[in-house]
Formats: structure tokens, C-alpha cells, sequence
């Protein structure tokens, strides 16, 4: 799943994966979050934005396990 969000529907894709992570395991595994921090990193800022605003509506326990680069204001 390591690529780059093109459209909403890539990342709300990736938020409901996330989302069967917490509910099974009650965490969310070390080769998903590898692979949704890359995706953050390689993404568009739009769709990075857009990611952490879904995943604060629907899992906000994972807000814990990645790095926001647009919280530093850099865009």
C-alpha cells in the first residue's frame, strides 16, 4: 500500500485499513504505519490533510502513531 494519495478515495481507503487495524489488534501494526507514514511523506499536502483530518473523525487513537509534516507549517 506504500504509494502516493492521488484522490480522497486512495486515502479514505487507507483510513478504513487503519480503522480494521485498531478494531483487531487494538493498535496499529508496525508495517502499517510504516506504510502510511510513507504515504504522508510522499503525498500531496492536500490528501495529507485531508488523511489527518479523517483519521482525527474516525480513529483518533491513532493520532499518536504518525508524524503530520504540515504541522510544522512547512506546505
Amino acid at each position: 500500500m506504500a504509494y502516493r494519495w492521488k484522490k480522497n478515495v486512495d486515502v479514505d481507503e487507507a483510513v478504513v485499513v487503519l480503522m480494521n487495524s485498531l478494531d483487531d489488534e487494538g493498535a496499529v501494526a508496525g508495517w502499517l504505519k510504516r506504510t502510511l507514514q510513507q504515504s504522508i511523506n510522499d503525498s500531496e499536502p492536500e490528501y495529507v490533510r485531508y488523511f489527518f483530518a479523517e483519521i482525527k473523525k474516525h480513529a483518533p487513537a491513532s493520532l499518536k502513531y504518525f508524524e503530520d509534516p504540515m504541522a510544522s507549517g512547512s506546505d
